[in-house]
């Protein structure tokens, strides 16, 4: 196994192959922090220039491209509380409070250093215990699906912020606006309108960028009218990646469950790193000692969100190398990947093709550190992004936004689609509503329906069947002590004014 390993890290590091990983993972950055662009558009548009290359460069491209992509996004999430990818949604929840307190290099450091250590767990997960992780995820049907769809929708109340209903409203009218297009399985239109554009229903990067970027955009820009000129924080020096030693020894237990959360979703197909990060940092926000500092700014979500979505690359990988299935829109595009230069993923890709497995698991390897230098490197040049006056960067933001819209599908109805979303989300800032819920919903929603509608199928209309499916049984009986659970504490949180007012009328008897 490790001369297998060693002579993956020949092959990658040579010249040749190494350059073309070094401008992968550059491009990678580039196209994750900049909101609209995606991991997906990236490996897409450099697909064409691996036909010319040999198995081992090709491949090795494209895996630089995934993983700077994947943590680009916590660039622009934190230093303008725009997700530049789905997967660092739940960056912005702290990493924008911190940039706000003048700790955004803290925050970048964090983000980058976590980054690296999810994708280097993921890489020993891939190579230890592939083919064991991918067997008991093929064993998941549609009842099992269905039951995690329905336990991670509960866990909405977490991200609630304060008022429960608030929480709920959100996540329903984003299930709702899931359902907009052409039904599953039947394939009836819903809620078109007779608006052939709307049969596709709505792309998640349009509503991610419309609910974060664009509401921000026009956030800030009522913001400012009153401004009084104010410079934003800046950071003149900072020592290392921003962060002491016990801080990050602090922040292992952490890392380690989001880890295993990234990893473990990752390897269900058609969940992915937009679900990881945000059940990991909900999970953090469960188990820490200060879960009112969740929201504030704290490094403890960031370190969650960006270590679950790393550790999604290497989660993704299994199934796709060891059963050949992709388990999502980067992955499916990397099995095109593989098939064009001849290699066909599947159990006996690890013992006829060896030599390839593990350079793969060395180009991952090798382009986490790459993604480490590269925007350790550019740590102070992200921070010194802010000096840009606002009236000149939200124009250019709100541009990339519409040019990544229109990648899409090259459809000017997705931009006005992201304007709609955008008017929603300032409207949520306004009435205090999350936006986190309203996202899981949308996300969601699709698999929740899809497989509810299957699982009705194999047990012949049988809704019993949900229950008596050890694994499904077991998610939904959790769905239910969390909802439990939190209504018990919404109903003690709603006590202890009460209380508070009995003790003091008490005192002044």
């Amino acid at each position: 196994m490790f001369d297998l390993l060693i002579q993956g890290f020949i092959a990658v590091l040579s010249p040749q192959i190494f350059l073309l990983m070094t401008a992968g993972v550059a491009v990678g950055i580039v196209f994750g922090a900049v909101p609209g662009l995606t991991a997906v558009m990236a490996i897409a548009l450099c697909l064409p220039m691996t036909y010319g290359l040999g198995p081992a460069a090709g491949i090795s491209l494209l895996i630089a491209l995934f993983v700077g992509a994947t943590s680009g996004g916590l660039i622009s999430a934190i230093l303008l509380k725009i997700p530049g990818t789905p997967s660092s949604i739940a960056t912005t929840f702290d990493g924008g409070p911190m940039m706000e307190k003048g700790e955004g290099a803290k925050a970048l450091g964090v983000g980058i250093v976590f980054s690296f250590l999810g994708t280097i767990a993921s890489v020993a997960a891939l190579a230890f215990i592939a083919p064991s992780l991918a067997k008991v995820a093929l064993s998941f049907g549609p009842h099992e699906y269905f039951a995690i769809a329905v336990f991670s929708l509960t866990l909405i109340a977490t991200l609630s912020s304060g008022s429960m209903a608030k929480g709920i409203f959100a996540g329903v009218l984003g299930f709702a606006v899931s359902t907009v297009g052409i039904a599953p399985v039947d394939a009836t239109t819903r809620f078109t309108f007779d608006q052939v554009e709307l049969n596709a229903g709505f792309s998640i990067l349009t509503v991610l960028v419309g609910m974060f970027a664009v509401a921000e955009i026009i956030k800030v820009a009522e913001t400012s009218r009153n401004a009084d000129g104010a410079a934003a924080p800046m950071i003149v020096k900072i020592k290392g990646f921003g962060f002491s030693m016990p801080e990050f020894l602090g922040q292992i237990p952490n890392a380690i469950r989001s880890a295993l959360i990234g990893i473990g979703i990752g390897i269900l197909p058609g969940i992915g790193a937009g679900t990881s990060n945000i059940i990991a940092y909900i999970a953090a926000k469960k188990r820490s000692k200060t879960p009112e500092q969740f929201g504030k700014g704290t490094i403890e979500g960031v370190v969650a969100s960006e270590t679950a979505n790393n550790a999604g690359i290497g989660g993704a990988m299994i199934p796709l190398l060891t059963l050949g299935i992709p388990g999502d829109a980067v992955t499916a595009i990397m099995l095109g990947g593989l098939m064009i230069h001849g290699i066909q993923p599947g159990p006996m890709l690890f013992i006829t093709q060896a030599p390839l497995v593990y350079t793969i698991f060395a180009a991952l390897i090798v382009s986490a550190f790459l993604m480490l230098l590269l925007e350790f490197w550019g740590l102070r040049i992200f921070i010194r992004l802010l000096a840009i006056p606002k009236h000149i960067l939200l124009p250019v933001i709100l541009v990339l936004c519409a040019v990544g819209a229109f990648g899409l599908a090259s459809r000017v109805f997705d931009i006005w689609t992201i304007l709609a979303f955008g008017v929603l989300g300032f409207a949520f800032v306004k009435a205090g509503i999350p936006t986190a819920p309203f996202i899981i919903g949308f996300i969601l929603g699709p698999m929740a329906e899809t497989s509810f509608r299957r699982g009705l199928q194999l047990s012949r209309g049988d809704y019993t069947g949900f229950l008596t499916n050890p694994i499904s049984g077991t998610f939904l009986a959790l769905a239910a002590v969390s909802i439990a659970w939190q209504a018990y504490s919404e109903y003690r949180l709603s006590q202890r004014p009460a209380r508070a007012s009995l003790l003091k009328l008490g005192g002044e008897e």
